[in-house]
């Protein structure tokens, strides 16, 4: 496999694991924190990290919207539901 098909296997991927988040807003950013240890935020946060690295503008805005499909606020408002107890404990835990 040469770089750029690497770079263009990996870029799809990425695509693909974006797009399957869009689709399931029904699992909690919490969840993928307690389960994976990252979440929709934390990829946002690479994908800006990435483009600062590359010298490319884009803001903390831009870069939630390229993961969440749809500016942050909204998504919240739509999606975003309070965490439990139980969800909030795995959290605490799982920071140590």
């Amino acid at each position: 496999m040469t770089e750029q098909e690497r770079l263009e296997v990996e870029a799809a991927a990425f695509r693909a694991l974006v797009q399957h988040l869009r689709t399931r807003p029904d699992v909690q950013n919490i969840d993928l924190m307690n389960l994976a240890g990252f979440c929709r935020n934390c990829l946002s946060k690479w994908y800006k990290a990435a483009a600062d690295d590359l010298g490319l503008e884009v803001s903390v805005d831009q870069a939630r919207e390229t993961i969440y499909g749809m500016p942050y606020a909204d998504w919240k408002a739509r999606y975003q539901k309070e965490a439990s107890a139980e969800q909030k404990a795995a959290f605490e835990k799982g920071k140590h």
